[in-house]
């Protein structure tokens, strides 16, 4: 069985890839704060250790063997792949990530972005895109935005943001000819757009008063974003949260077609931890959000 081969130092790999970029034991000591001899020693003991001439030695400096080339391709990868999950690691104050339901970041924080760019331009603003429930500190979120109701934990600071107005939606072209808001057979008579929230029947019940409703025509989505845009589309009646809507009443390509709306119990939230120390960038987006909120504190 062929022994393993233990790994080189770690000052000595660096030794190595430093040399390597510089083909020069003297650039390299300078660039590494250490004595030209110091350099040498290093790579002539990791030659030792691979039993493996590295470098051609010159008068005007260093030329690389085959062997060398090719180790030195990978051990500066390896640097780089470990300065790089380094760098991610460690917090800049301008970096804020924040966690957001892809419907939330479609339809309103996408759109609304241009002002917070405009207004701190200085941030870097990391969008994380899911429904899953993630740990801020195992997953380094500086905020999250939910649907829910409170409490969120005894550890998290929780801040309404929208109340989840329920309203149906259409796009005009839809609907044409037909009176606004539609009476309730009309919404047995039309395809309805499904989300996984699954509000139809407490909209037609509540909204509509409708109890006994048996829907033939729905299209299923996985998200609401996509029920919007389908309704967009003219594919049917969706189910949506008024605000994240609202800008696409002003320009005229979706209309409210009942005659009320509802609250899906399930409105969003702006969380934090709590009692965290909050870097300045992120008391900035905080601020930004909160004050977006169409909610009064």
């Amino acid at each position: 069985m062929t022994e393993k081969l233990h790994l080189p130092p770690v000052n000595a790999l660096k030794a190595f890839d430093v040399a390597g970029r510089h083909l020069n034991f003297r650039a390299a000591a300078e660039e590494l704060g250490v004595s030209q001899g110091a350099v040498a020693q290093q790579i002539r003991g990791l030659e030792a250790h691979l039993a493996l001439k590295l470098f051609d030695r010159h008068s005007k400096g260093l030329a690389f063997t085959a062997e060398g080339r090719g180790y030195h391709q990978q051990v500066s990868a390896a640097f780089a792949m470990l300065q790089e999950a380094t760098l991610r690691l460690a917090p800049t104050p301008s970096k804020v990530t924040i966690s957001v339901t892809p419907t939330f970041a479609a339809k309103w924080l996408i759109p609304n972005l241009p002002n917070l760019t405009a207004l701190h331009p200085e941030i870097d603003l990391r969008v994380l895109a899911t429904d899953s429930v993630l740990s801020f500190h195992g997953d380094g979120i500086d905020l999250a935005i939910r649907q829910g109701a409170p409490p969120f934990g005894a550890a998290i600071d929780a801040r309404l943001l929208f109340h989840s107005d329920i309203v149906a939606i259409a796009a005009p072209t839809f609907v044409q000819g037909r009176d606004l808001p539609l009476a309730a057979h009309a919404f047995g008579e039309l395809p309805l757009l499904q989300d996984m929230h699954d509000l139809w029947p407490a909209f037609l019940r509540d909204v509509l008063g409708v109890r006994d409703w048996v829907g033939k025509n729905r299209l299923s989505f996985s998200q609401t974003s996509l029920s919007i845009d389908a309704a967009l589309a003219g594919q049917g009646i969706a189910l949506a949260s008024r605000f994240l809507v609202e800008q696409d009443f002003l320009a005229g390509r979706l209309v409210e077609v009942a005659g009320g709306s509802f609250n899906g119990g399930r409105d969003f939230h702006l969380l934090a931890q709590k009692n965290a120390t909050r870097r300045q960038a992120v008391t900035a987006v905080m601020e930004w959000l909160l004050g977006k909120s169409e909610v009064q504190s």
